[in-house]
């Protein structure tokens, strides 16, 4: 009858170490969520920076010209 009680209570302390594991990765796991949302906040900070810098460039290029019909256009019609 003892050894069923020492075999519980093994597989109790097992339990409880397999527990305490999990939740041990789950903060390791937490703490990378954290790390990659705040990486991913820079880069989409730096996606609009880019964005707005050539945005302004563009705005500072001259309007293009309307093409002319091309000769072989012509002769087409």
């Amino acid at each position: 009858m003892s050894s069923e009680f020492q075999q519980l209570a093994d597989k109790v302390a097992q339990l409880a170490q397999l527990a305490q594991g999990l939740r041990d990765e789950n903060a390791e796991l937490r703490r990378h969520v954290k790390t990659l949302a705040e990486d991913n906040a820079q880069l989409n900070q730096r996606i609009d920076e880019a964005y707005q810098r050539v945005s302004a460039v563009l705005s500072e290029l001259p309007a293009a010209a309307p093409a002319e019909p091309s000769e072989t256009t012509a002769e087409a019609a």
